[in-house]
């Protein structure tokens, strides 16, 4: 009989389940996360009325434009100024790349999907579509991420969009580490300054969850992270 593990983590998966390729393998990693990682995952929509801050960690999880994309930007901020530990994929990644462009670099930045093309978009569409593609993920040397995978590998995507390479320049003067980079997507992770862990990627790293595929060590990395009070 399989002992249950002590929830070591409360996660929320910000975002909305709208039964995407994405999402039902979310879905299927959630009890691995349980049974391997003691990990309580929990879907949040992002229209609901919640409050990250009664979680240990937030993944904003891939589907944008989301329900409501206000309460996702505010989420945002409260996770950074809170040192609430991130992981932001695909849309998460971009959505976390506009806040802080936001309101810690003070730069005007917009989303060409949700708020209509721009002379400030910081999140661009993607010249040729990675919607359902593969693309070999090659990790940069000294960074965190290059501890975690060591390896080049090939990542899965579901984009159309990704920042601009203007906005990567911005973020990296600012302190942002370019973690990976992949041949069509540009910046494939991103690692943000500051005390509290806060990845995002470009790449989906719950893909294969449903065939059994091992956790991907960036998720094992965010589920080992500390706590706001460690």
């Amino acid at each position: 009989m399989k002992r249950a593990h002590k929830p070591t983590a409360r996660i929320a998966l910000l975002g909305d389940d709208r039964g995407h390729t994405s999402h039902r393998e979310l879905n299927a990693l959630i009890p691995r996360l349980g049974d391997e990682c003691g990990a309580l995952a929990e879907w949040l929509p992002s229209d609901s009325a919640f409050d990250v801050r009664e979680y240990d960690r937030v993944w904003l999880v891939p589907g944008s434009p989301y329900a409501s994309d206000k309460a996702v930007y505010e989420a945002l901020t409260t996770v950074r100024e809170q040192k609430i530990p991130f992981l932001g994929t695909c849309g998460g990644m971009q959505y976390a790349v506009i806040e802080y462009l936001r309101n810690v670099i003070g730069s005007s930045a917009s989303h060409a999907e949700s708020d209509g093309e721009a002379e400030d978009n910081a999140v661009e569409a993607l010249a040729c579509s990675l919607y359902g593609e593969k693309r070999l993920v090659i990790p940069t040397e000294g960074t965190r991420f290059h501890t975690w995978c060591p390896e080049p590998f090939a990542g899965m995507h579901f984009c159309n969009f990704a920042p601009s390479e203007a906005a990567i320049t911005t973020l990296e003067a600012a302190g942002v580490v370019v973690g990976a980079r992949a041949e069509d997507a540009g910046a494939e992770v991103l690692e943000f300054p500051g005390d509290a862990f806060f990845v995002a990627s470009m790449f989906q790293p719950h893909i294969g969850a449903s065939a059994g595929s091992p956790i991907h060590p960036l998720i094992r990395a965010f589920v080992a992270s500390a706590t706001r009070e460690a």
